[in-house]
Order: structure tokens, then sequence, then C-alpha cells
């Protein structure tokens, strides 16, 4: 089993936002990117510090630096989620899945809660 990596500072997440939002970049465009960008050296060490944490990784187009996400966002997201469900839900994806339900501004069409029964009937089957 792989060690968790490390936390991400609030800047550190604004950074991975946008790589996965936009596949890959340069620093200069992470800065475009963002609302309000630290200087560009700021952006650059901010870049080199995920890739030492394992969340990027980067290939050189010339003189440039082009930045990506170390993995999918698929595999981000079930990383993220284990982590929120275990932390603050003792584990309990039950627990999770309720709080989320009651969250005042929840919409759902018909056609989301037949493919959320959909899923959890699945996952049922599957024995999870």
């Amino acid at each position: 089993m792989k060690a968790p990596k490390p936390p991400l500072s609030r800047r550190e997440r604004e950074m991975m936002d946008v790589l996965y939002r936009v596949g890959e970049a340069t620093v200069a465009e992470v800065m475009e990117e963002m609302a309000n960008p630290p200087g560009y050296s700021a952006v650059r060490a901010t870049l080199r510090i995920l890739e030492d944490k394992g969340h990027v990784v980067h290939r050189e187009d010339g003189p440039r630096y082009v930045y990506a996400p170390a993995e999918g966002r698929e595999k981000a997201r079930r990383a993220a989620m284990d982590h929120l469900v275990d932390t603050f839900f003792e584990g309990s994806a039950e627990a999770a899945l309720a709080a989320l339900l009651r969250r005042s501004d929840l919409e759902m069409s018909e056609s989301d809660i037949e493919r959320l029964t959909g899923a959890i009937r699945r996952a049922g089957e599957e024995g999870r």
C-alpha cells in the first residue's frame, strides 16, 4: 500500500484545480487561470513543491516546463472521497451519502435519482 501524499495548502489546491481543469499548463498559463495569482517565482516554486509531493509531473517544451497532474482526476477523486469518508464519517459511506442528501441546496431531477438508485443497487450487488 502506498503512503498517502502530504496534504495540500490552499494555493496548492488552487493550482491543482487549474491543472485538472486545463490538463497541462506552463507557469504563466497557471497564473492566467488563477483569480489572484502570486508572482511568477512563487507559482513556479509551488508547482515544484507539488511535484516533490507527487501530485504533479512536468515535461520540457523547449525552455519551458509544462506541468500536469500526476494521476487522473478519477483516481484523485477516489482518494479525496476515501479521506473525507474516513476522516469525517468514521468510514461510513452511508453516513457520507446521507449528509450529502441533507444539503439544503441539493436539487435532484428524477433521472438523477434513478441514476443514484441504480448506482446504489449495483454497489449492493457487487458486495460493496
